[in-house]
């Protein structure tokens, strides 16, 4: 798709992101409507929440009532009352087993519910990115796309197994444990939480800050894995051009920002716990002091005393834990806003209420104007007719427009103005997918799946017969390519086919639309990666292919075309010359021009 890569698709560049995947950054939403949002993903689970609340429940009950028992007992032993002992320590030991008991079925319920939820959620982001339209994948990194898919919604995981039952526990512990010291000794106990206030005021200033760097940190990695998703992509020209060491510097670069990002990040996260444990040891200083003093005046006993050290420890742990995940919970709810952005993308508009089960294959382009970027025009009031059955071809220099008329055939974009038509009836009124199942493609880029090349083949029609699927690839010339390869059509291609010369490649992806059996055919450049004799074999396989079909050509070789009924020579988006061969070199205009550099070696 070359046109469109020419156009600029964002304005905003974050390190180690380039051309037409430079993408715009979304502004983060507010946190507290995405942390509803991530919430709702609960619903389909309740049974687990549910259970998981009630065990969380039981197993703060225990850890609030342990502490009383434990007062109890120090008291016996005080007043000597050594019979209640045995009674006290025995009902303290079934209280503990019962808080380990729910405390291993708080885990594990809490993995299963964090499964549940983010394979929903990554189902809905997959759902999402195959619906997109192709627009939004032609302009955005996909390395930055896979992030979201993986590094994101694994933050999300980790934060749902590890912390969201330390969220319940910890609210329903404080109330408990408030409610016990309320209970035992209401002065002491509101002199105890007075830290409360200092609490919330160093939650509340580290929170803002942190907030910011996390998001940061979110957007540079999805950067980061745009940077190396392109390398990966491009290594051969990386290394062909020798442009190792400005990759390094470009990745490196980027990386910088990350590891600042991520350790302001990590310090302002850090630093919740010592903070909160300073706040936790003035807390047991006022017990101690005010306890005392309670003590001497007999108020309370020395078990209470006892008790509320405890329950102070209980009461600052759970608040410990929070600010101690705080930052994990920060880079959930981060990455959350990023998947959400995703996954309220629009979706492709595949509508229509059009079929195509008669169709001739007469396609007109009707007063066409397209531009990839507003003001950046790619096709300028084109007009073309192509008659049913007959085989076009459209040449010119590249950037001239030919394939802006596949994309939009294909309705990969919209027209801005005019209309395309398949026998009289627009294709925005076709079913998208009626359009391209009757519509066969072949990139000049071959795509093949890591996958046996039986079912690379049958990806156009599953339900195709074997015997139908050998036809198609003798048709292609690659039947006996197969057979040679180690387990014929079974054999197991690797990440693209790259266990195959790129010529195989292409000639399996000519297969595979031959298959198809389409009304239209669409081949763009089909054959530039083929040597000469295979190129032959492969013209002389298309004619028979061709026959009633409608077929659109896209070809810088004029070997390729010369036979076609009619070609369109094209020029910045606008239509320069019609006919056919003999009639446009006798014109002696643009297309002679080009046929002359390739066969006589003339200057332009």
């Amino acid at each position: 798709m070359a046109e469109k890569n020419e156009q600029s698709m964002s304005n905003y560049k974050v390190p180690g992101m380039r051309g037409p995947r430079n993408r715009q950054v979304e502004k983060p939403k507010e946190g507290r409507k995405t942390l509803a949002r991530l919430v709702g993903y609960f619903a389909g689970e309740r049974k687990t929440v549910l259970f998981l609340l009630a065990v969380v429940f039981v197993t703060v009950i225990a850890s609030v009532y342990a502490p009383r028992l434990q007062s109890d007992a120090i008291d016996s032993i005080s007043v000597g009352a050594f019979d209640r002992l045995p009674q006290v320590l025995f009902i303290m030991l079934a209280v503990y087993g019962l808080q380990s008991i729910c405390t291993f079925l708080q885990s594990r319920e809490s993995a299963v519910l964090s499964q549940s939820v983010v394979k929903r959620m990554r189902e809905d982001l997959f759902d999402c990115v195959v619906n997109l339209p192709v627009k939004y994948i032609d302009g955005h990194s996909h390395g930055d796309i896979m992030s979201r898919m993986t590094n994101d919604v694994e933050n999300i995981s980790n934060t749902v197994s590890q912390s969201l039952s330390s969220l319940f526990s910890g609210v329903l512990t404080v109330i408990g444990t408030v409610a016990m010291m309320l209970y035992l000794c209401p002065s002491l106990a509101l002199l105890s939480c007075t830290t409360v206030l200092l609490t919330l005021a160093a939650t509340k200033f580290l929170s803002r800050a942190m907030r910011t760097f996390y998001r940061k940190r979110q957007v540079l990695l999805g950067a980061l894995n745009g940077t190396v998703e392109e390398m990966v992509g491009g290594y051969k020209t990386v290394v062909a051009y020798e442009r190792q060491e400005a990759v390094i510097a470009e990745f490196n670069n980027t990386a910088d920002e990350l590891t600042r990002a991520g350790i302001f990040a990590e310090i302002l996260g850090g630093s919740m716990g010592p903070v909160m444990n300073v706040i936790n040891n003035v807390g047991f200083v006022i017990i101690a002091a005010f306890g005392g003093y309670y003590a001497l005046k007999g108020e309370i006993s020395i078990g209470i005393i006892s008790a509320f050290i405890v329950y102070a420890k209980q009461f600052g742990r759970p608040i410990d834990e929070i600010a101690q995940i705080y930052g994990q919970i920060q880079t959930a709810i981060a990455g959350a806003e990023r998947v959400f952005a995703m996954i309220d993308e629009p979706r492709e508009d595949k509508s229509g209420s059009g079929n195509m089960e008669h169709a001739q294959g007469v396609i007109t382009f009707k007063n066409i104007n397209f531009s990839y970027v507003p003001g950046q025009q790619v096709l300028h009031d084109f007009n073309l007719e192509v008659r049913a059955g007959h085989k076009i071809a459209l040449v010119g220099a590249t950037g001239s427009g030919k394939t802006t008329v596949v994309n939009l055939l294909m309705r990969f974009y919209d027209v801005d103005s005019g209309e395309i038509l398949i026998d009289g009836i627009n294709i925005k009124d076709i079913d998208c997918r009626l359009l391209r199942e009757n519509t066969a493609i072949v990139l000049q880029d071959t795509v093949l799946f890591a996958d046996t090349v039986r079912n690379n083949l049958k990806y156009s029609k599953a339900e195709a017969s074997d015997e139908q699927m050998e036809q198609a690839a003798r048709m292609s010339n690659c039947h006996d390519m197969i057979l040679r390869l180690k387990d014929g059509y079974d054999t197991m291609l690797s990440g693209e086919g790259y266990n195959l010369s790129q010529g195989q490649r292409q000639l399996l992806s000519i297969a595979r639309a031959f298959l198809a059996q389409p009304k239209i055919l669409i081949l763009d450049e089909a054959t530039s990666s083929v040597d000469t004799r295979t190129e032959k074999r492969i013209q002389d396989a298309m004619v028979k292919l061709m026959e009633n079909r409608t077929s659109l050509i896209i070809a810088h070789r004029l070997s390729t075309i010369q036979d076609a009924d009619f070609i369109v020579v094209m020029d910045r988006g606008r239509i320069i010359e019609t006919g056919n061969h003999e009639e446009l070199l006798q014109k002696q205009g643009r297309y002679y021009e080009l046929y002359m550099t390739q066969f006589s070696g003339n200057a332009i």
